[in-house]
């Protein structure tokens, strides 16, 4: 939940930016998406590597070495947010994200079955951490609307000088 609401106050400081001074560079919503997911993707990526024995209780007793899990799983993160900002990549890093999101799933469904307090020193009450199981889809719904479906709906965009040109000589004849 605390994810969500980083990506929210992002997206809305990006909105807001984009309103006052930054028109040209961040005109498009995709990008201010891609940009609030980085940014928070990156953050949770340095609190993995930073302090991992804050979160190697997430995994204790699924994985040996939890808090090696919990830095490698923090790198993992920093990158693959990185991929997404580079329009080369950002697919391929849409769809990583996605899968990594699947893959860390288990240790959140972990501290919810055992009522584990969730990172961060936030209330370790069961409505929350189970409440947090419900966000994840919805960090996979953010990734793939605002990385694979916006490139992929771009692909698809006619030029539209291309498009008069053809017109064009159509009506000619």
């Amino acid at each position: 939940m605390a994810f969500f609401i980083q990506l929210l106050a992002f997206f809305s400081l990006l909105w807001l930016l984009s309103k006052f001074t930054l028109q040209d560079k961040l005109r498009s919503h995709g990008l201010k998406g891609r940009i609030a997911f980085s940014l928070a993707f990156s953050l949770i990526g340095i609190i993995h590597i930073a302090k991992p024995e804050k979160l190697s209780y997430m995994i204790n007793g699924l994985l040996p070495h939890p808090e090696f899990w919990v830095m490698l799983t923090g790198f993992v993160e920093i990158v693959l947010a990185v991929l997404l900002l580079i329009p080369r990549f950002q697919r391929v890093a849409g769809w990583a994200i996605i899968g990594y999101l699947l893959l860390v799933f288990p240790a959140n469904i972990h501290v919810a079955i055992h009522n584990l307090p969730p990172p961060g020193g936030l209330p370790a009450s069961p409505w929350y951490v189970w409440s947090r199981l419900f966000f994840q889809p919805l960090y996979m719904l953010w990734v793939y609307y605002w990385a694979i479906r916006q490139q992929t709906e771009k692909k698809f965009v006619p030029h539209p000088s291309k498009d008069l040109k053809e017109k064009e000589s159509i009506l000619s004849f």
